[in-house]
């Protein structure tokens, strides 16, 4: 049987190349998201119930043990794919809206901060050619499968966690939040982070096309408008 792409958000996840990580370190994401990559074809060819881990080691061509090291189950296993959208919205947020304050001192409105939110949540949700379009499409079928599988939807709410988790300081360096409160900042960093799981689960449960008014693209701005209104 020829395996499915593997799903991942937009933006495949790439090695980290800071020179602040070691060789060692470097290996070690290799070798996750060989792991990830296989897990995620497994789960599109025949669903979690249908994979093993046993199956996930053997794919990604590593002894069980090492699965082990590295994930605490089988649905753990793609939580570096489920992760790399995020990371590329962050990274976008920060170059899109870290230098955009106002002449004169003045503070941004609350709308210029949902368009710079938006924005970037677009770009990242986007998908820049064919594999990525192919990628997107993966996305979906694996959502899907977390709609029926409870330890597959608590990976993928526990990165969500996370995304929110570390969106909170990004935020706190933008120049156009200064001034904002811990509380507020993290009101921000958990209505924008729910509008993009929102939207990727509402488009993941219909036929929808991704670039379409019913696409993700199009769902993220009228979800994080929505829930950031009061800006």
């Amino acid at each position: 049987m020829t395996s499915a792409p593997p799903p991942q958000l937009p933006g495949s996840p790439q090695l980290p190349h800071s020179p602040q990580l070691s060789l060692t370190e470097r290996r070690k994401a290799a070798t996750q998201l060989d792991i990830a990559r296989a897990a995620a074809e497994l789960f599109a060819e025949r669903g979690p119930d249908g994979t093993t881990a046993e199956e996930i080691a053997q794919r990604a061509g590593i002894a069980l043990r090492t699965f082990y090291r590295y994930f605490r189950s089988k649905e753990d296993a793609v939580s570096p794919l489920l992760s790399a959208g995020g990371a590329q919205w962050r990274a976008l947020l920060a170059e899109k809206a870290g230098g955009s304050g106002h002449a004169g001192g003045s503070a941004p409105s609350g709308s210029d901060l949902r368009d710079a939110l938006v924005a970037a949540a677009q770009a990242s949700m986007t998908p820049v050619d064919a594999s990525g379009a192919e990628a997107l499409e993966g996305t979906r079928g694996l959502l899907r499968a977390a709609d029926a599988d409870a330890a597959l939807r608590a990976v993928w709410y526990r990165v969500n966690q996370e995304s929110e988790e570390q969106l909170a300081p990004v935020l706190a360096a933008l120049p156009s939040l200064a001034g904002r409160s811990a509380l507020e900042l993290r009101m921000i960093a958990a209505g924008a982070t729910d509008a993009i799981r929102l939207s990727l689960e509402a488009w993941a449960a219909t036929d929808a096309a991704p670039d379409g008014p019913e696409g993700p693209v199009a769902l993220v701005d009228r979800c994080m408008r929505t829930l950031l209104q009061w800006l």
